[in-house]
């Protein structure tokens, strides 16, 4: 068992990790300037493509565990108030947090 300073070490030197990773996408573009004609190639590609595709990748990850444990019903219920509360108010942080909260809810019931 680690004592409590190699925790506090620990705990730091990933947070300092977390930090860097966060940061970094901002300290690498800051001086980045669009090219001539507004093209960016590859960067307008991601920026477009990656974030949905990372998404649907984790939904389906998360509904896929869903349906091999029988205790799966909130991850349903909560992914579906999650979409409909999306296409709703079209606020994507609004229809996370609240399909968030929603799953816990439901977690604690079942």
């Amino acid at each position: 068992m680690n004592s409590i300073q190699e925790a506090l070490v620990f705990t730091l030197a990933m947070g300092a990790v977390i930090f860097f990773c966060r940061a970094f996408p901002f300290l690498f573009f800051r001086n980045k300037k669009p090219a001539q004609g507004g093209s960016r190639g590859a960067l307008d590609f991601i920026e477009k493509i990656v974030p949905p595709a990372v998404m649907t990748v984790l939904a389906f990850n998360s509904l896929g565990g869903a349906v091999k444990d029988p205790k799966g019903l909130p991850v349903f219920i909560a992914a579906a108030f999650t979409a409909l509360v999306h296409l709703w108010k079209r606020n994507s942080l609004f229809s996370i947090f609240g399909g968030t909260a929603v799953f816990m809810v439901l977690e604690r019931l079942f």
